[in-house]
């Protein structure tokens, strides 16, 4: 991503759990982010990860890392029930945050949040980050350039067994702030605002098929945990351009041979990667066309990974934004409308009626290919 203007902007981590090896991969790549100190709980696991890392990094307590000079923004790797109360600390601490998703479990917490780092003048990101690589934004670059012709319908697809096969500890996948809607329905929601723009009214229905279920691998495996929350979720997503999103998340399915997202216009279909990955693929079918053809990579961070979004609320922060204020891409407004509209397909689902999305986002900023750093073996070691 370049180098950056003025010094990088200094992380530090709560939350020391599996997917912090993702960003620290990352961080090891881009200049315009530098970590500085790593907490969690568990002290011992946050001197395994600022041991790993090296570079001067501190494993501290959680409220030292919170009144640290040296800490420009706090990113929250905590269980989806913590985000809300960790995003308030670092916030009223005078740090900018950037969260895991989802922004926090209700959006009435997240309500909380955006209105919290508005009066303390801080700014909120939060993934996913994964649509800012050359996948979805290859696929955007299609849809923008007229190659489908006018959207009118996409579908979304993610079937799965369950986590609790592979993680060690799934408890937090089965409880409300849970379910295959709110871990995976991010990126999924994310890609399809990306793709499509913002969401207007969403109807749905959802299903919860087994009490319980039994972990996998582990220290804990063969323990059984309960689930209290929706395990299969479908709906329609309306979004104000017109075009209808059918969305299909579940952890109660095998296997399906549909593409991650479809994209369907009136001059073609477009097979985007999963947006649970940086890059992938997409694929087109044109109006009086005998077979796909794979697109060339024409827009994107390449090389990208998890922590690219905070190298790009770091560009914004430095000036690099379209606009004077403008949002990161990863922004919070984005990461609240996502979990507006997966809160409102939730509760219709509950209520069998459609439900009106309140929330609006504007379509992130595209990111062409020429954003990519000038030192690309620094971003694909």
């Amino acid at each position: 991503m370049g180098k950056p203007v003025g010094n990088p902007l200094r992380i530090g981590i709560i939350g020391c759990g599996k997917i912090v090896g993702q960003y620290l991969d990352s961080f090891r790549r881009l200049e315009d982010v530098r970590l500085v100190a790593v907490a969690d709980l568990d002290a011992a696991r946050a001197g395994a990860v600022a041991e790993e890392y090296g570079q001067g990094v501190r494993a501290v307590a959680v409220d030292a890392l919170l009144a640290a000079d040296d800490v420009d923004l706090v990113l929250n790797l905590t269980v989806p029930a913590a985000h809300a109360e960790v995003a308030l600390k670092a916030i009223a601490a005078g740090k900018h945050v950037y969260g895991e998703k989802p922004l926090a479990a209700t959006t009435q917490e997240a309500r909380e949040v955006l209105d919290a780092a508005r009066e303390a003048g801080v700014v909120v990101g939060c993934a996913p980050d994964t649509v800012l690589g050359t996948g979805i934004q290859t696929a955007r670059k299609a849809i923008d350039d007229g190659l489908i012709g006018a959207p009118v319908a996409a579908m979304a697809t993610m079937v799965t067994p369950g986590h609790e096969r592979w993680h060690p500890n799934p408890d937090f996948y089965y409880v409300p702030g849970g379910g295959p809607l709110l871990d995976m329905g991010p990126y999924y929601v994310t890609a399809l605002v990306t793709l499509l723009g913002p969401v207007a009214s969403v109807i749905g229905a959802a299903s919860h098929t087994r009490a319980e279920r039994t972990i996998g691998s582990g220290p804990r495996a063969g323990e059984t945990i309960p689930v209290t929350t929706d395990t299969h979720v479908t709906g329609v997503l309306v979004h104000e351009s017109g075009a209808l999103s059918t969305l299909v998340m579940s952890f109660d399915a095998v296997a399906t041979h549909s593409a991650n997202i479809e994209v369907h216009g009136s001059l073609g279909t477009l097979a985007v990667p999963d947006p649970n990955h940086f890059d992938g693929d997409t694929r087109l079918f044109r109006l009086g066309g005998s077979e796909w053809e794979t697109l060339p990579v024409s827009a994107g961070y390449t090389g990208s990974g998890r922590g690219y979004g905070i190298a790009d609320l770091a560009r914004t922060l430095a000036g690099h934004a379209a606009a004077p204020g403008e949002e990161p891409r990863a922004g919070g407004i984005l990461a609240y409308h996502v979990l507006d509209v997966m809160e409102s397909l939730l509760a219709s689902a509950h209520t069998g009626a459609s439900a009106a999305v309140t929330s609006r986002a504007e379509r992130p900023r595209a990111v062409a290919l020429e954003e990519v750093a000038a030192e690309p073996s620094r971003l694909t070691a």
